[in-house]
């Protein structure tokens, strides 16, 4: 493992796993089994999964962010492996290690970290200035300014009404596209002057750029396209009674998550009632463990950021 993230970039950034006991507890079923952390993060919940593991356990962790696989340098365990990419792929890089279909259990920890958006340089945040890139690896793909430049008026409603559930996407839209003929936007403080000045509804509480950086962020990324194919990819390196684990910070991600669980509970259900069909018929793949949980008070007082997680979590069946 290797990285050419310097260690400064890699100071001073604090990262609290959310809901890290419930997802561990539900996680981790089996001391001896092998399991793989799609979003190693800064390794919060990869730490205590190492914690619950038999000396004969496994841990595959993935993370597309270079920061962040540096930072997994950190961890001397022979049974834990690091490898970079994108957790769309976790069945290609489990197969690629041996243990696609016989994994006790899947963690997805979905969104975006701390770290992140606390460093100004990566340009996720509105609060610090920095530049708009976005991007959780920022050697691939087009960061936030190339897309503000070359989208037209349409596309960029598209995304802040899609992605950020933003009521004056056309609006701030209009606004983006009038302001760039004089100038392109290549900062976060930028860009977030000029939608909290089109923006004629503030929510209390809420900075009125909220919507449009979370929209940009979701879309640079492919983050719920990533979420599905992640979800599959999850269920199919699962072995028969392992675990899918998996946390999500907005109604977005929460909603595809349920639906997928619901979907693979209920089998074809999509059948009309009156037709007759044995049970082991259905192709039920999942079983849901208990409801979804949140983080307690403590927690979110704690971490004012976990206020939005929602974890929910299924059972492979055979």
């Amino acid at each position: 493992m290797s990285s050419s993230a310097p260690e400064s970039a890699l100071r001073g950034f604090r990262h609290a796993s959310v809901l890290l006991d419930g997802a561990v507890d539900t996680l981790v079923h089996d001391p001896e089994g092998v399991y793989l952390d799609g979003t190693f993060g800064r390794g919060g919940h990869s730490r205590a999964i190492l914690a619950r593991l038999a000396p004969t356990g496994r841990l595959l962790a993935i993370d597309r962010d270079p920061q962040a696989v540096a930072e997994a340098g950190g961890i001397d365990d022979p049974r834990f492996t690091i490898e970079k990419g994108e957790f769309a792929r976790l069945d290609e890089i489990a197969a690629a290690h041996g243990v696609q279909g016989r994994l006790a259990g899947v963690l997805l920890d979905v969104g975006v970290s701390s770290p992140q958006l606390d460093d100004p340089e990566r340009g996720f945040s509105f609060l610090r200035d920095g530049p708009l890139d976005m991007r959780m690896d920022p050697t691939r793909g087009k960061s936030a300014a190339d897309f503000l430049a070359d989208a037209d008026e349409a596309e960029l409603a598209r995304v802040f009404k899609e992605y950020g559930e933003e009521r004056f996407a056309r609006r701030l839209a209009r606004a983006i596209v009038a302001r760039r003929v004089e100038r392109p936007f290549t900062r976060t403080a930028d860009l977030a002057e000029v939608v909290k000045t089109a923006h004629p509804a503030w929510e209390k509480g809420k900075h009125p750029a909220t919507r449009v950086f979370q929209a940009l962020r979701i879309h640079v990324n492919g983050e719920l396209e990533q979420l599905d194919a992640a979800l599959s990819a999850g269920l199919e390196t699962l072995a028969p009674g392992g675990h899918l684990v998996v946390i999500s910070f907005h109604s977005l991600e929460d909603r595809r998550v349920k639906r997928f669980i619901r979907e693979h509970v209920r089998g074809d259900s999509h059948l009309p009632r009156d037709v007759p069909i044995r049970d082991a018929q259905l192709d039920r793949r999942l079983v849901a463990l208990g409801k979804a949980q949140r983080p307690s008070p403590a927690e979110v007082d704690a971490n004012p950021r976990a206020r939005s997680a929602v974890m929910r979590a299924a059972r492979k069946l055979a």
